[in-house]
């Protein structure tokens, strides 16, 4: 009942305009405000708990009404060997007042009755704006002789208010989005799930959105610059309530006081992921990580970011790098290759014992010299943190003792190879030893192989380590990052000469810009690796955010089944490795290369043969085609920013996805659902020069007119303009502008690309 805004008239108490006491609230129980022209913050007066978000522009509380109410905080400690489990209704003791800033709040909490630690309080500080729907929290733990805080989790937010058309969207490398987040969370059973992200790591960038669509939404951030370990989570419980919390993990766990080094952020927005990504956007790109990326500061090699095409094969050089020759010859633009199974171990199973390569030193530099010969550039694979825990290195030097260790003081194996069922652990980037190790094959590889860049598969995660013995804080802080910064810098200063080594990573994130020159995005293929139903679609919120400030590359569109490791097992290898997929798939093909284009990302084709020039020549001919537009494009594509992608309305169509990994094998058949999909896809990019232009890709078999609108305000037109379509083949103006709003329709042949620009 209380969504809307309490009367002004009916408040009473009220201190300095900003906090207001005596206010009825949900179920009776009486709250007090904190509120700005934008926002009104209901506590309750009994232990301080959240009772109202209201954002005032949209008339909305945020808040339901709920039946067991969550505390703005929880501690997870250790004392006396017990864990101990601490929220807001332990205390005996609560207060709150008016705080130092104007429109802030000062909560406490005191006499917990811990005799480990009798004199323990909590002291949080939430204040708002200055702009917009904004809130800004802290909180501090003072006086805690006799614990160890393991655990802080705060703000918690409990019961977001149920609306129709709900989203959630969540930065999980290059992000995604569920459109019935309320439904996922329920769990198969209703009795509630939990869904984190963890970051530094999967979560690329530190902004979730929790909205209806183009109406009132919640904004959850934080402004940590030092890229400290947290977690951001969701979870359902009982009648479909969804809460939030934001889990951090801190540095020093046996400190007298402890502090959030920065501000939890909770703010309203009305709009979609795009509006919360162009909020975060206006704080991020101000940040060093920005300022410092490899491409802004323009220290990326010219190679890589001139590279129209990659190639994603496996195995030796000739099913490698004679394919990228073919496919060079057929584009006409630079082909680069991304190149896994060069090594002489197993995959997934022997890391780090990559060399020699399995196909021969001798063979291998032969091969790479005459590629270069063809200007053709390659980067090999080599995992950042795994290590074969069956390999001989693992036992001769000792690597368990660098490895990451969980809370309970052990090694917690990771196994990838279905068909070994080998196990890997993951090593420590907080040790010096790792960084070592890693940095000297490195080296070898580029400096006696002739290489040119090092994939560092899995560079964009972290993990939480516990080992005291490693000299870094345990389980959180920032040691991983700063690690990762000792890796790069080291391997570049090994590797430094005439030629720049590239340094390239899996997936994304904020806090790698200044280390990575580029970041491989197979979201654009998620469905080739995601569970059937899972509820999540691919969205391009890092590009949102960052498309100016790195490279990002990446596909695993193929035409075919994916190869085998000759170093597994022979007894589950596939009949026909590399055998053509049923042309049904083809459109799936189609779909994830022009999701890469629209998106602004390298394109890239894997498990490639020259054959598919020919028996394949339809899709591989989009693909190009795509390719050399991009190519005439780079000033929006490359370095222009990601603006709202025009809502276009085109038929959708259902359509076949395969699924099938490189550990199918004989044990497992190719799986295919079906799925709806646009058959026209959009992005829209303002270049460095202010001219804006609209990315068109159709996937149709039929030529179809594309209806295009565009607010002027929302993507900065001038009041009058020219229209200009540009193809892989040319550009020509085919009309002009005026007023608040363009509207045109784009006539598209069947499988064609273009791009609208829109100048002065």
């Amino acid at each position: 009942m209380f969504n809307r805004l309490v009367d002004a008239g009916k408040r009473s108490l009220a201190i300095a305009g900003t906090l207001f006491l005596g206010v009825p609230a949900l179920a009776g129980e009486p709250l007090f405000l904190l509120e700005d022209k934008h926002l009104q913050v209901g506590f309750s007066q009994r232990d301080g708990h959240l009772m109202q978000f209201t954002d005032r522009k949209a008339h909305w509380n945020h808040i339901a009404d709920q039946a067991i109410p969550i505390g703005l905080w929880k501690l997870e400690l250790l004392g006396d060997g017990k864990k101990i489990g601490l929220t807001p209704a332990e205390a005996k003791q609560f207060r709150h007042e008016r705080g130092r800033e104007r429109h802030s709040v000062r909560l406490s909490w005191t006499d917990f009755g811990l005799k480990v630690s009798p004199q323990l309080e909590v002291i949080v500080e939430a204040k708002l704006g200055p702009e917009r729907a904004m809130s800004y929290w802290n909180i501090r733990v003072a006086n805690l002789h006799g614990v160890v805080l393991e655990k802080v989790r705060f703000p918690q937010v409990p019961a977001i208010r149920p609306q129709a058309d709900e989203y959630l969207a969540v930065p999980v490398w290059m992000g995604q989005l569920t459109p019935n987040p309320r439904l996922l969370l329920a769990g198969p059973a209703g009795k509630g799930k939990r869904l984190e992200w963890d970051y530094p790591g999967l979560t690329s960038l530190q902004c979730l959105a929790f909205y209806r669509r183009n109406g009132p939404g919640l904004y959850f951030s934080c402004d940590d610059t030092a890229s400290y370990r947290k977690t951001f989570a969701f979870w359902g419980s009982d009648g479909g309530q969804v809460n939030y919390e934001l889990v951090h993990l801190p540095e020093n766990r046996e400190v007298d006081t402890y502090t959030l080094p920065y501000h939890a952020i909770i703010g309203g927005i009305e709009g979609d992921w795009f509006t919360a990504a162009e909020r975060y956007r206006s704080w991020a790109t101000n940040q060093i990580w920005a300022r410092e990326s490899r491409l802004a500061s323009g220290r990326t090699p010219e190679w890589a970011a001139e590279t129209g095409m990659w190639v994603w094969n496996r195995g030796c050089s000739a099913g490698v790098l004679d394919p990228a020759i073919a496919l060079q010859k057929e584009l006409g633009l630079p082909v680069s290759v991304l190149w896994h199974w060069w090594h002489g171990c197993a995959y997934d199973t022997g890391f780090p014992e990559y060399l020699p390569p399995r196909e021969g030193v001798e063979s291998f530099t032969n091969a790479l010299v005459r590629a270069h010969q063809q200007d053709v550039r390659a980067i090999v694979y080599m995992n950042q943190r795994l290590w074969g825990m069956t390999t001989k290195s693992w036992k001769q030097e000792g690597a368990e003792r660098y490895a990451v260790k969980a809370a309970d003081g052990t090694v917690h194996p990771e196994t990838y190879n279905t068909f070994t069922k080998l196990p890997c652990a993951s090593m420590c980037m907080g040790t010096q030893f790792w960084r070592n190790k890693y940095a000297g094959l490195a080296e070898e590889v580029y400096q006696k192989l002739g290489v040119d860049g090092i994939y560092m598969d899995q560079a964009c995660s972290s993990l939480a380590c516990y080992d005291p013995n490693h000299g870094h804080p345990l389980g959180g802080g920032r040691y991983w990052m700063e690690g990762f910064r000792l890796l790069a810098s080291d391997i570049r200063s090994r590797c430094a000469g005439r030629r720049e080594v590239v340094l390239a990573g899996e997936g994304c994130g904020e806090g790698w810009l200044p280390f990575l020159d580029l970041m491989l995005s197979l979201q654009v293929s998620r469905e080739r690796s995601a569970a059937t139903g899972d509820g999540w679609q691919p969205i391009p919120f890092f590009q949102a955010v960052y498309h100016p400030y790195c490279i990002l590359y990446g596909n695993y569109s193929s035409l075919a089944v994916p190869p085998y490791d000759e170093l597994w097992p022979t007894n589950f290898a596939p009949a026909e490795p590399l055998k053509l997929l049923d042309r049904k798939y083809s459109q799936q093909f189609l779909l994830e290369q022009a999701r890469a284009f629209v998106w602004g990302q390298q394109p890239m084709v894997a498990n490639f043969l020259p054959t598919q020039l020919r028996e394949r020549d339809e899709e591989i001919g989009y693909m190009t085609q795509l390719a050399r537009l991009r190519s005439r494009a780079l000033k929006y594509l490359q370095m222009g920013v990601f603006v709202r992608p025009p809502e276009l309305e085109v038929p959708d169509a259902m359509m076949p996805m395969s699924r099938l990994s490189i550990y199918a094998g004989q044990q497992g058949a190719l799986k295919s659902f079906e799925r709806s999909y646009p058959l026209v896809l959009g992005g829209a990019w303002r270049a460095p020069d202010g001219n804006v232009a609209v990315a068109l890709a159709s996937i149709a078999c039929e030529p179809m007119n594309v209806p295009l609108v565009l607010e002027a305000k929302d993507y900065g037109l001038p009041r009058k303009g020219r229209v200009y379509r540009l193809s892989s083949s040319g550009r020509w103006r085919i009309g002009s502008f005026t007023g608040p709003r363009v509207s045109l329709s784009v006539p598209m042949a069947a499988r064609e690309a273009c791009l609208v620009e829109f100048g002065r």
